[in-house]
């Protein structure tokens, strides 16, 4: 009884197809008036039975949405919601922390693309399971279920589906998004229908590889003048370039490394420019303050019943769901497995394809070093079409970026100069900028400057 009652209320509150629940979004609690942007709101079950519901929120090109580009945008963790990107980073308002107010946000990528931001997997934001089983994921089941999502979402959305598609993502995601970007282009290979305009990828500060990253920090520290040269130095020489699997009986690489460790102990590895906090201490509160603004703001009554949230199913939002965030070391758990170690070879059989990537990383980022992202990009033997040189947001530099090309393939790897971790919350403009002139460029073989 109860089971039909909700399934009343939802029939009732948004448009129903067989696996999608969707509502058009026209006001939201903190922003004055209505909307000046499209937003659609709603649930894709995921499955063959449809028992993993996925929530989303689409918000259409302010610019021409018939024609531009469609970007499914993964957040990072696992179990980042996609509030975090769509009023933090990217997305056409922006939360203020103080008095939980929304405000346009002049840096928003939906000026030029529409984008879809999801909670996943299940346990993530206001996703769910309706099984026990749905609770349980990994990065292959998340890869999997991403593409279901991509396929239903598109038939549901057909309009879209002559759009150039690209697979976007952050931080750990990227690990999952170049497998998703590739099984859609071997689905297209395979004939499987509806058809995917595949394009590309776009990723900021991405996980690739469980070892390469970890073991760049080191090379990173020393760049960034964490270390010094003897430091650096010694390290080198004793651990023969491994500083992750350390080898217990090797105590020249571990007496090196305890210096290394304690020249590091108290940086901050999303931005190392940042105030350190121990999240080790009870006695202190290292949440963000916006983080904790925005907890407060998505467990609002009035703002779940605007973004047509059904009601009862998640007990509690929560920006991070930390049972499934990974950490350096973390084992798998009844919840979440990290059985994917790393998408490189996915980034190679992507570079055979007619495919365009974005890769771009902070210069302050500690937690996955632009070294590392350096490192793999160059393993790809990739042509340079465009030698390392500047780019510029209102005639300063804004960071630094290379082209490469191989065929139908093309890469463009940019680092953006003082930003953190999450690049667009660091520099908004500057990662604009680097968004604006990738999308709109069709070539690699220019080399005229981004002015």
């Amino acid at each position: 009884m109860i089971r039909y009652c909700i399934f009343f209320l939802i029939f009732q509150s948004c448009l129903i197809s067989i696996s999608h629940c969707k509502s058009i979004i026209r006001r939201l609690p903190g922003y004055p008036g209505d909307l000046p942007f499209k937003l659609e709101t709603g649930y894709v079950g995921i499955g063959e039975k449809e028992d993993i519901q996925m929530f989303y929120y689409f918000v259409e090109s302010t610019r021409n949405p018939i024609t531009d580009p469609l970007i499914f945008h993964f957040s990072g963790g696992p179990g980042a919601s996609g509030l975090l990107p769509l009023l933090d980073e990217i997305g056409p308002v922006s939360l203020n922390k103080e008095d939980l107010t929304l405000t346009l946000n002049p840096n928003s990528w939906t000026q030029m693309a529409n984008i879809i931001f999801v909670d996943m997997p299940a346990g993530t934001g206001f996703s769910y399971a309706e099984i026990k089983e749905g609770w349980i994921s990994s990065d292959s089941i998340q890869v999997a279920q991403a593409n279901d999502f991509i396929k239903k979402f598109l038939s549901d959305h057909s309009k879209f589906l002559p759009n150039p598609l690209y697979i976007s993502g952050i931080s750990y995601t990227g690990i999952i998004v170049p497998k998703i970007t590739l099984e859609l282009y071997e689905g297209n290979e395979r004939g499987d229908q509806p058809a995917i305009n595949i394009q590309g990828y776009i990723l900021c500060s991405p996980f690739t590889d469980k070892f390469m990253d970890f073991n760049s920090r080191l090379e990173y520290a020393h760049r960034m003048g964490l270390i010094s040269d003897d430091v650096h130095k010694s390290a080198r020489d004793n651990c023969h370039g491994n500083y992750v699997d350390i080898n217990s009986t090797n105590l020249a690489c571990t007496n090196s490394l305890q210096s290394y460790e304690e020249c590091i102990s108290h940086i901050n590895f999303e931005n190392i420019l940042d105030p350190y906090c121990d999240e080790n201490d009870p006695t202190l509160d290292c949440e963000r303050d916006y983080r904790k603004a925005l907890n407060k703001w998505a467990n609002i009554d009035a703002v779940q019943q605007a973004l047509n949230v059904r009601q009862g199913v998640v007990e509690k939002w929560e920006v991070i769901n930390y049972t499934l965030h990974y950490q350096q070391g973390k084992s798998d758990n009844i919840f979440y497995s990290y059985d994917i170690f790393s998408s490189f070879s996915d980034h190679q059989k992507l570079s055979t394809k007619n495919c365009r990537a974005l890769i771009f990383s902070g210069d302050h980022d500690f937690t996955f070093p632009y070294v590392g992202v350096e490192q793999w990009i160059a393993s790809l033997n990739l042509q340079v079409v465009v030698p390392w040189k500047p780019f510029y947001a209102d005639d300063q530099v804004g960071g630094y970026l290379t082209k490469y090309a191989k065929n139908n393939y093309s890469l463009t790897y940019g680092t953006v100069k003082g930003a953190g971790h999450a690049v667009p919350i660091y520099k908004p403009k500057e990662s604009t900028v680097l968004f604006i002139e990738w999308l709109s460029s069709q070539s690699y073989s220019s080399d005229s400057d981004m002015r």
